[in-house]
């Protein structure tokens, strides 16, 4: 995979393959301004070369072998990234909503609530939202001051570990690589709920046309499209809020008052601990996501003002859309309803959703809320693109992947990275076969812990930052951003993914019904569980033994490389005097947004 010889060796993947970005003016998509003017058909073929106004310098190689790994090097490729700027600040919001709105919520909380009960189901997402906080603020201070491509891996190879950056970066690109074949498959199923006599394999190729067109018009294309969808998710979760309330105190089609007789009977808390740990683990995958809005840094126009908003706006988001709506869920759904069972991503119908209108029996509104659900797959398949692209495109661009990934044509899109994900988006088509649900389950597999070890990743390189900011003599007023609740925070977060962890290793051994389970049973049960774990640890020690990368010392940690504005110090200064004229509300107000 990795290229081990010198420079001056022929390169596998092309000879720009061995370049890395140098800082640069961004030419004009079309080409130079004095030329002729050229067809539509024309302009956009050209928009996907290279762009040759570019100035690229050959990367450099240390040892003669070309086994030992160039943190500099990779430090400077992912800040002078070639992807382009065009994110506002609307888009970063709502990719930050739509990140944190997704089919976990809409569908994956009916699983919850059937293993664990409604008080559990509160308990567990408050916790995680808790854990995911502080993960985001952590994410958000180091975003804002090095917006580079591909955070979380570039962040793990500069503040712990190339190696573990390596393994993080391809954990975090299979995630995505695995979700976008998955997603398009729910999306099928999700629109038999209207008609069931076309084929799967024609909706397939439809939404896989869909998700990739969006992502062939660059970033600016899937801001829009994460806007819109996102606004759609916001108005029915808020709209379903509203009606939950309304329907629990007897104002729907029958009138009657159902209160907190679902908390009675059957019971606040289902399987005891054992059901709190299933929702703990559920609750964490339903977050997946929500850190998007840090890897879209290297392509917002003005992080530094941006970023901290979409940030701060994470404890609201969980607040509202997860902690009320799901509280309301728990006094709507009974936790036996029997259509909760064996809830999947793509299975509409075990919705609670969808099961708390339907009991209400208001007609037409679980159509609406179908088409909801359609949406939030759609925009999960769209990030799925976006997030596996832009991982990848800095993977090669630091050298840990085939570097014909780091190709970014004339408009800022990782072409090639975007290409691959397409081509794995095909695995799409298993869904046509029997085997789907077998198949897919092993896909999943391969990814099903990312977020857990990406979230912890982040609160673990934050704590080393922070020591290495401290220790190289900064101080925090030198940051554009810090994060609300600090470095105990990051320890915070850290110390529950780790909780995390365990508790998905014994819900993996023992899940809830395991007494009926066979050996077979149990033990593929296991590895569809917690298959990533060993998976992510194959590929840090393998690079590790391979590259023989050091654990960064905080004297040796790079805090230049990648900062955007070289007088941030004069700039906060100026913004911290026009801060203290602020009346006292819009200076609570700002703290809280």
């Amino acid at each position: 995979m990795f290229d081990k010889h010198s420079s001056s060796s022929a390169d596998t993947w092309g000879d720009h393959s061995s370049m890395s970005f140098a800082s640069h003016e961004f030419a004009s998509p079309w080409g130079d301004a004095d030329t002729a003017p050229e067809s539509f058909l024309l302009r956009s073929v050209k928009s996907f070369k290279r762009d040759p106004k570019r100035r690229i310098s050959r990367a450099e190689h240390l040892g003669a072998d070309g086994r030992v790994f160039d943190v500099q090097q990779a430090a400077r490729a992912t800040a002078e990234t070639p992807l382009t700027r065009r994110l506002k600040g609307r888009h970063l919001q709502m990719i930050a909503f739509g990140g944190s709105i997704g089919t976990g919520l809409f569908v994956g909380s009916g699983r919850s609530l059937a293993q664990g009960g409604p008080l559990s189901l509160v308990i567990g997402f408050v916790l995680i939202g808790i854990m995911l906080y502080c993960t985001v603020h952590a994410l958000g201070e180091m975003a804002v001051a090095f917006p580079v491509a591909g955070s979380f891996s570039a962040f793990s190879t500069r503040f712990l570990d190339p190696a573990w950056g390596f393994a993080m970066g391809w954990n975090y690109a299979m995630q995505w690589l695995v979700a976008l074949p998955l997603e398009t498959v729910s999306a099928s199923i999700v629109i038999k709920y209207w008609n069931t006599s076309v084929p799967t394999a024609v909706w397939i190729t439809i939404f896989l046309i869909i998700i990739l067109s969006i992502n062939l018009f660059g970033v600016r294309g899937y801001g829009e499209a994460e806007f819109v969808f996102s606004i759609i998710k916001v108005v029915a979760v808020v709209g379903f809020i509203i009606l939950g309330v309304i329907l629990n105190i007897g104002g729907g089609p029958d009138g009657s008052y159902l209160g907190a007789q679902y908390w009675r009977d059957p019971g606040p808390l289902n399987n005891g601990f054992r059901g709190l740990c299933s929702v703990f683990v559920n609750a964490a995958f339903a977050f997946a996501g929500t850190e998007l809005v840090g890897l879209a840094a290297a392509e917002t126009t003005n992080p530094r003002k941006t970023l901290p908003t979409a940030i701060k706006q994470v404890f609201w988001r969980i607040c509202l859309f997860y902690i009320v709506s799901l509280t309301i869920i728990g006094f709507l759904v009974a936790s036996t309803d029997p259509r909760l069972v064996g809830s999947v991503s793509s299975d509409t119908r075990a919705s609670p959703f969808v099961i708390a209108i339907s009991n209400a029996g208001i007609r037409g509104l679980d159509s609406v809320m179908n088409s909801v659900i359609l949406v939030a797959v759609l925009s999960v398949g769209n990030s799925a693109v976006y997030g596996s692209s832009r991982t990848l495109a800095a993977l090669a661009e630091q050298r840990q992947a085939p570097r014909i990934l780091a190709y970014i044509d004339r408009e800022g899109r990782p072409l090639v990275a975007i290409m691959t994900a397409g081509l794995l988006g095909l695995l799409a088509y298993i869904g046509c076969t029997s085997e789907q649900v077998e198949a897919f389950n092993w896909l999943i597999s391969l990814s099903g812990l990312s977020s857990i070890f990406t979230w912890g990743s982040i609160c673990f390189a934050h704590i080393r930052f922070r020591k290495a900011w401290r220790q190289q003599g900064h101080t925090l007023d030198e940051l554009a951003f810090t994060s609300q609740p600090g470095v105990i925070g990051s320890w915070v977060g850290f110390a529950f993914n780790a909780i995390i962890l365990v508790a998905q290793f014994w819900i993996a051994i023992q899940p809830i019904g395991y007494e009926q389970n066979t050996a077979m049973d149990s033990v593929v049960n296991f590895f569809q569980s917690y298959m990533a774990a060993p998976v992510i640890l194959l590929f840090y020690v393998a690079y590790k033994l391979w590259y023989r990368t050091p654990f960064m010392k905080v004297e040796d940690m790079d805090l230049t490389t990648g900062m955007r504005e070289l007088n941030l110090l004069e700039l906060l200064v100026e913004e911290r005097k026009e801060q203290a004229e602020w009346p006292r509300w819009k200076r609570w107000y700002k703290i809280l947004c």
